[in-house]
């Protein structure tokens, strides 16, 4: 992988500088996937050695345009702390803040608002275990009713105590939030959602033309969480290794992400 100091601006500490260069990477595969949502939507990530600072999307650009020096820097209030041509999303600090001020392992927040995590998100039960995919979120999802367009205040303790210690939350008839201890783990989590989410709702056209469905027993779904979240066998956390050879890929194909 290249260097992560090789376009770091002098303003930037090195520490500072790695955490933007791997939430834009994020940014980038987000957009890639076809996972984002215009220039909504917004992913965050802690910096390291810095209590209560975040890094966040500066409103206006579209994720396949942000860099790591473009990222806003903020404060759980969503003061922002450096200067920056752009402002952030209102939602963005009141969804984000009241997460990386509550759940000290969440290194990066991620949501999005794709056509399938809506989809599944007005479903009573959410993500149903039809797939593999699906399988690691096995009772290991979270529900927050819709209230509106996240920009009052009084939602974060709402929002925080629906989230409970899961690091997927479904938020009800508007999207999807995952939570990981790196932005590798946040992506992934999202990745594997969202194609868990397609398989879903292609499952239940073809039950709707006739088909009928084979849904595995509870315990099996249960050992299969397991399985994912003990890291049992070569199971990794997700985004070991998958976010090395996506950083790999950016780097042939656009490495402007890095500047």
């Amino acid at each position: 992988m290249t260097d992560l100091d090789t376009t770091r601006p002098a303003r930037f500490d090195a520490v500072e500088w790695q955490a933007r260069v791997e939430l834009a990477a994020c940014y980038r595969l987000v957009a890639k996937f076809g996972m984002d949502d215009l220039i909504y939507n917004h992913i965050s990530a802690r910096v390291p050695g810095r209590e209560g600072q975040f890094l966040i999307n500066p409103y206006g650009l579209l994720f396949e345009e942000i860099t790591a020096s473009s990222l806003v820097l903020i404060d759980l209030d969503g003061n922002q702390l450096a200067e920056s041509d752009y402002t952030v999303n209102v939602a963005g600090f009141v969804i984000h803040g009241a997460i990386h001020s509550a759940r000290h392992d969440a290194a990066c927040v991620l949501h999005t608002h794709s056509d399938a995590s809506v989809a599944v998100s007005g479903q009573k039960d959410g993500l149903l275990p039809l797939s593999q995919f699906a399988m690691r979120f096995y009772q290991r999802q979270a529900f927050h009713p819709y209230e509106g367009v996240a920009i009052d205040l009084e939602e974060r303790t709402r929002l925080v105590q629906n989230l409970g210690e899961h690091r997927l939350l479904l938020m009800r008839n508007h999207g999807v939030l995952t939570i990981g201890r790196t932005p590798g783990e946040a992506f992934m989590l999202l990745y594997y959602f969202e194609r868990a989410a397609r398989i879903q709702l292609a499952m239940q056209a073809a039950q709707a033309a006739g088909a009928e469905l084979v849904v595995p027993s509870p315990q099996t779904c249960e050992k299969a969480a397991r399985q994912f979240w003990e890291q049992k066998g070569d199971i990794l956390i997700a985004g070991e290794r998958e976010w090395p050879g996506f950083i790999r890929q950016l780097d042939r194909n656009d490495p402007s992400y890095r500047t």
